[in-house]
């Protein structure tokens, strides 16, 4: 019998997922209590929130989800795949067709790394420590909300899009490098390493293409079912991350109104304080516990009735929100990785690395990449 299998050390694992699941449901008790009590701000608030799912989230996400479904029953994930074996699995321990899903994440932003890496998952090209770690690595900001909604529209400062890009994304990398060791002792990968092979970059482009066309015979539909069926389930998980969106958005403001979070964000401005940060910061940090934009954005106007935080403290702290992704970017990947084995716990962890990365990087590199006035 293991030590995970021992019915004393399984205890108390049982008792923290009771402890949650309890903590889920007094929670969600408590909002609908708050949402009773305040409707006008409830109903503000969602309205806001569906704001920006239909203006912002829909138009950028969806032709994302749905292209990824085509390339998908294409095969050009097992091309791509095969083309990046030799690099993804020696850097990051994961199949090359890790590569496609780093590259999408990164191009069309959270969730898009969670609805490739589920699909990966239940075509078993990745398992479960695999899907973790990549998962963690391409839960990220997409360029145009970066730079035209972050650095542009709430700071008003396109200048400072190179350094909160490269400690973004750089941080992103440095989670998957710092995941390689995750797993070691779990099963083997399920899609074998590829040999290595004579002949040079044009085998392996055959190779490549062979793969594709393999992967093409396997799905099978014609291309006029193939693209119902990508319209069909991207619009499912649009209404999904719309309704996520939209309760967060109305959870925040529902707290903020009733002075439950005043504890939360004294609690930022002491270590913020600890940290000889700006305390005026602290909205910064609670809004985006909760939701990437609205954090992004406090971190953009500082706390109102203070004075204006420095410029580099600010873009550490949206650098450190857009890291962490918010609650409810949690709950959207939480939401489509369900029909996997992927864990939470992993994730979370991964999340506040990377937040705390991209701060430090933002310090590192603001010498380097910033040249515009303070």
């Amino acid at each position: 019998m293991s030590v995970r299998t021992m019915p004393g050390f399984r205890r108390p694992f049982r008792r923290l997922r009771h402890i949650a699941l309890l903590g889920a449901g007094s929670g969600a008790l408590l909002i609908g209590g708050l949402a009773l009590a305040m409707p006008r701000v409830a109903l503000e608030a969602s309205l806001q929130g569906l704001s920006v799912w239909w203006e912002v989230l829909f138009p950028a996400l969806f032709p994302f989800f749905v292209l990824s479904e085509v390339l998908l029953g294409f095969g050009i994930v097992h091309l791509v795949g095969t083309l990046l074996d030799p690099l993804m699995r020696p850097l990051f321990r994961v199949p090359g067709v890790g590569g496609f899903v780093v590259a999408m994440g990164f191009a069309s932003g959270y969730p898009v790394g969670a609805k490739l890496t589920s699909r990966l998952m239940e075509q078993r090209l990745l398992n479960r420590e695999e899907g973790e770690r990549l998962v963690a690595m391409t839960t990220s900001s997409d360029p145009i909300f970066l730079i035209g909604a972050v650095s542009i529209g709430f700071f008003g400062r396109a200048d400072i899009a190179p350094v909160l890009a490269a400690a973004h994304y750089g941080g992103a990398m440095l989670v998957g490098l710092a995941m390689r060791r995750s797993g070691m002792r779990g099963g083997g990968a399920l899609v074998p390493p590829l040999p290595a092979t004579g002949g040079g970059p044009l085998r392996r482009i055959r190779e490549a293409l062979a793969a594709m066309h393999r992967a093409r015979l396997a799905d099978g539909r014609p291309f006029g079912v193939m693209l119902q069926q990508a319209l069909q389930s991207s619009i499912a998980l649009m209404i999904i991350v719309g309704g996520l969106v939209v309760f967060f958005s109305a959870a925040l403001q529902l707290l903020i109104h009733s002075g439950l979070l005043a504890a939360l964000r004294q609690g930022f401005m002491l270590a913020l304080q600890a940290f000889g940060l700006p305390a005026s910061l602290s909205d910064a940090f609670v809004q985006g516990t909760f939701e990437v934009t609205l954090g992004s954005r406090a971190a953009g106007n500082g706390l109102s009735g203070l004075a204006l935080p420095p410029l580099i403290d600010r873009v550490a702290a949206a650098a450190f929100v857009m890291s962490w992704a918010g609650l409810s970017v949690h709950a959207q990947v939480a939401g489509l990785m369900s029909g996997t084995d992927w864990r939470y716990g992993p994730f979370v962890r991964a999340r506040a690395l990377h937040a705390v990365l991209a701060a430090a990087l933002v310090y590192l590199l603001w010498p380097l990449l910033f040249h515009g006035p303070l």
